[in-house]
This record gives structure tokens, C-alpha cells and sequence, in this order.
């Protein structure tokens, strides 16, 4: 058996539902993980409530008298449920002490923060204003089985209201309706993070732009004495670049990442309309589709200036190597030119040698002629130049054969 079997197979059941009846009011914040900021905040609230609890764990629950806190650790952030069942005097009471003293001390990381009020339908009266809305979006939900109100703004307290009225949807069903539409304004807010990032960094799209279209210019004039200062150029641009891919690369693909969980949680309520009221998912995705395509687009963006800046370094790498093989081929032309001066050099050389040594061959066997006379030879003029000459042509021909013996070694 597989040594990760057991835990890999649990991952279907780690982040279970919460499960409950109308009425009820349930508090959700989500806070970002900085610097393990989401393991300090476990570790006290398991201190201070449940001892035994263990904090470790990506997903835990505190019992808190008839309520209970759940807490959820995720790769960027850490969500804190807390599910108060009953009727309460007020639809919207204040945010409990227990998540109250969390969002004070780490206000900075607070990135979501909901608030739910459950009704049955037996008991709701009806009448949405009575909930302080302001210009109400509603929806049915799952084929008339409830209908959820919100008018997406944050109250004074910092909380965005909704009211989820339950028809027929047991307790399993509405923990996973109610799950869904906290879900759905948790990604949300966690993808538009990247927003003021791409905001910010059009600007310095801009600016690697008009560089680019510099460098583009100035390549398509420049000579071989530029090519090596107009390289380094395009070499800075092209790290400037790729450091800014490298900074907003995680941000921009957990916007994607983000955003697609929007789009399917959206989907899985089921909506449908209720009365004149435009629909919650369909105004939150008309909202914030916008956002996901401007950071996808700047992402692109960035992306398409990094293929240019690389293309056009190719570009002029390629010229470049063209001319070195221009006139490495020139070198070759003037070298092999330079040989055949000098073989021509050489072979008037051995010619020149060759005569030189026949002068001075025949010059000694004159010599040796004439000293054959002196000691009292008889021996004529034609009878010498016949003997002779076959012996000179002979040795003649042997230091020939060993010059260009030397030369081919």
C-alpha cells in the first residue's frame, strides 16, 4: 500500500460542510496568510477555548457553548466560520467578540468578512426592507428551494450582508447553499487582489513599450559598430522584464485560479429570478468578469513584451552572426589567397634552388674536368659532357625529389 494512500484518498472528505437549521446567523472572515499569521491566530483561539484541539490541522471546530467557530487554513488565506443557531432580537447583530478581536488585531489581513442570516420560510414576513438593504439583489436558488438577499455593501461595522430564506433544503443542503455563496465573495475578493497590482503596472507596461519600439528602431538602422551597445540594451530590457514577470507571475495565475472557482460556484446555486430584482451571481459576474479580464489581459500584455524583446535580441544576434560569418568568410578568402602567393612564392623558390644547385654542379665537375687535365688525363670535351651530364641530371633530379619530399611532410 502506497504510503500516502490513506491521506490522499481523505482529501475528499477534509473540508466538509457545516450543517445546520434555519434560523440561524453565521459570521465568515477570511484573512490573509502573511508570515504564518494564520497559525498564530489558530493557536490562540485553540489556547484559549479547546485546549486539546489541535491547531496544526488545516481544518478544525471549537465548540462555543451551543454556537461553534471553524476555522480553515488555505494557501493564501485562512477563513474563520462562526454558526450561531437560533432567532435573535436583531437580523443583524454584532460581530461576536471571539472573530471581533481577530479582525481588530489583524485588521491589515482582513480581506472578506460576511454576514448571514438564516430564515425559514415559515417565519420570514416578506418584506426584504425590513433588512436594510439598500437597492436588494435576489435570487432563487436551487429550483425555488430558497432565495438568497443581499445588497453587496459593507455596513458600518465593515460586513457585507446577506439573507438566505430556506423553503425546502434540509440541513446538509442549505450548510452547502450557504458555503457556496460565502465562497463565491472569499475568491472573489482574493482575485481582484491582484487589481491594484495591474493597475500599477500599466504604467510600467508603458514604459517597456516605448523602450521596445526604441530598440526596434534603432535595429532596424543601426550598423555592425552599434549591434554590440544596441544588444546590451535590448539584454536590460529583457531582464527588467522577465523580473517583473517573476514578481506578478503567482498573483496573476492565482487570479485565473480564483476567478474559475467564482464562475462554478455561481453556477452550482442554480439561480433563477426573483420578482424585478436582477439576480446576485449574474451581477457579481457582470461586475466581476471585468477585473479577471483586465489583470488576464495585462498579463498577456506582459507576456507578448517579453516574446517581443526576446524576438527582436534574436533578431539582432542572428545579423550579427550573419556579418562575423561575412567576414570570417573574408579572412578565409584573404587567407587561401595568401597561400597561393606564397606556393607560387615557394615553387619559384625550389625553381630558383633547382638552378642554383645545377650552376653549381656543373661548376664543380668543370673543376673536376680541368684537375683531370692538370694530373695528365686523356680525356676530350665530349667524352666528359657525356659522362657527366647523365650523373648531374641524376643528382639534379634526387635533390628535386627531395625537396618535394620535405615539402608534402
Amino acid at each position: 500500500m502506497h504510503l500516502q494512500r490513506h491521506v490522499l484518498h481523505n482529501e475528499l472528505h477534509a473540508r466538509p460542510s457545516m450543517y445546520f437549521e434555519a434560523p440561524a446567523q453565521i459570521f465568515h472572515l477570511a484573512l490573509l496568510d502573511e508570515d504564518d499569521t494564520a497559525g498564530t491566530i489558530v493557536r490562540t483561539l485553540c489556547d484559549r477555548h479547546v485546549a486539546m484541539a489541535d491547531p496544526g490541522q488545516p481544518l478544525g471546530e471549537i465548540p462555543l457553548g451551543e454556537a461553534s467557530l471553524r476555522w480553515e487554513r488555505h494557501t493564501e488565506f485562512l477563513t474563520l466560520t462562526l454558526l450561531m443557531p437560533g432567532r435573535h432580537s436583531s437580523p443583524w447583530p454584532e460581530l461576536p467578540p471571539v472573530l471581533a478581536e481577530v479582525a481588530e488585531a489583524h485588521s491589515r489581513l482582513l480581506i472578506n468578512a460576511d454576514q448571514v442570516c438564516i430564515e425559514s420560510a415559515a417565519d420570514w414576513t416578506g418584506d426584504v426592507e425590513a433588512y436594510g438593504f439598500e437597492d436588494p439583489l435576489g435570487s432563487i436558488l436551487d429550483r425555488d428551494k430558497a432565495t438568497v438577499w443581499s445588497d453587496l455593501r459593507l455596513n458600518g461595522s465593515g460586513l457585507n450582508r446577506m439573507l438566505v430564506v430556506n423553503r425546502q433544503l434540509d440541513g446538509r443542503r442549505l450548510g452547502r447553499m450557504v458555503r457556496r455563496l460565502l465562497e463565491v465573495e472569499t475568491y472573489r475578493l482574493m482575485a481582484s487582489l491582484t487589481l491594484p497590482m495591474a493597475r500599477a503596472l500599466n504604467t510600467e507596461l508603458k514604459h517597456y513599450e516605448a523602450e521596445l519600439a526604441a530598440l526596434s528602431d534603432d535595429n532596424a538602422r543601426a550598423g555592425a559598430r552599434e549591434a554590440k551597445a544596441l544588444l546590451e540594451r535590448i539584454t536590460a530590457l529583457s531582464a527588467r522584464v522577465m523580473q517583473t514577470r517573476a514578481r506578478t507571475r503567482l498573483r496573476f495565475s492565482a487570479t485565473e485560479a480564483y476567478a474559475q472557482l467564482v464562475f462554478e460556484r455561481i453556477a452550482e446555486l442554480h439561480e433563477s429570478r426573483t420578482g424585478d430584482c436582477q439576480q446576485l451571481g449574474a451581477f457579481i459576474t457582470q461586475r466581476f468578469r471585468p477585473t479577471v479580464r483586465y489583470c488576464a489581459s495585462t498579463d498577456r500584455r506582459l507576456s507578448a513584451i517579453g516574446e517581443a524583446v526576446a524576438h527582436l535580441g534574436e533578431l539582432l544576434q542572428a545579423r550579427v552572426q550573419v556579418e562575423m560569418e561575412e567576414q570570417n568568410a573574408q579572412i578565409l578568402h584573404s587567407l587561401s589567397a595568401r597561400a597561393d602567393t606564397q606556393i607560387k612564392i615557394q615553387k619559384a623558390v625550389e625553381g630558383l634552388s633547382i638552378i642554383a644547385i645545377s650552376y653549381y654542379l656543373f661548376s664543380l665537375f668543370k673543376l673536376l674536368y680541368e684537375g683531370l687535365l692538370v694530373l695528365g688525363a686523356d680525356l676530350s670535351p665530349r667524352t666528359a659532357l657525356l659522362a657527366g651530364t647523365p650523373l648531374g641530371l641524376l643528382i639534379i633530379a634526387a635533390v628535386a625529389h627531395r625537396i618535394r619530399d620535405t615539402k608534402r611532410h
